[in-house]
């Protein structure tokens, strides 16, 4: 059965994006995790709502024998690129793209995500532009760029006290 299919309509009608939805094997047990998302973010009401729905629409539809465990998510900070849209919604983000062959003489591009068009990517990387076909790519991601740690004894503290 095409979990993909089924759920889809469920997340879209809560005003959601469905972003994957497969079964796993995880620690001996089954896991359906559905990966959800929205423009303007999530939050837990929205997380727990489309949980509601969802299972709901599984158990009607009996979509598997067997137990398993729902799992609704959000994609996290990292986020997997994978649809031109993915893309386009993250041009002037720092990514990381894993080619199937090597691409200049590489198969690992890091850098700001400059463009995006019908066939392909451009990566702005330490050694220039690359520009990357949807075909060659493998995997691609987000990444996210953390500040720098905290100075020992500054946080918690409260001044002029």
């Amino acid at each position: 059965m095409d979990v993909e299919a089924l759920v889809r309509p469920v997340v879209e009608s809560a005003g959601l994006e469905l972003v994957d939805a497969a079964f796993r094997r995880e620690g001996g047990r089954r896991v359906l995790r559905v990966t959800v998302d929205r423009e303007d973010g999530l939050d837990l009401e929205a997380i727990s709502e489309a949980s509601e729905r969802i299972s709901r629409r599984l158990d009607l539809e009996e979509v598997t024998s067997g137990p398993y465990t729902l799992e609704v998510t959000s994609p996290g900070v990292e986020r997997i690129l994978r649809l031109p849209r993915d893309f386009e919604r993250r041009v002037g983000e720092k990514v990381k793209v894993k080619t199937a062959e090597p691409l200049d003489g590489s198969r690992t591009h890091s850098g700001m995500l400059v463009a995006v068009d019908a066939e392909a990517i451009v990566v702005g990387t330490e050694q220039g532009e690359r520009r990357i076909r949807f075909d060659a790519i493998r995997s691609a991601r987000t990444v996210l760029e953390w500040g720098p740690a905290p100075k020992p004894g500054v946080r918690g503290k409260v001044r002029g006290k």
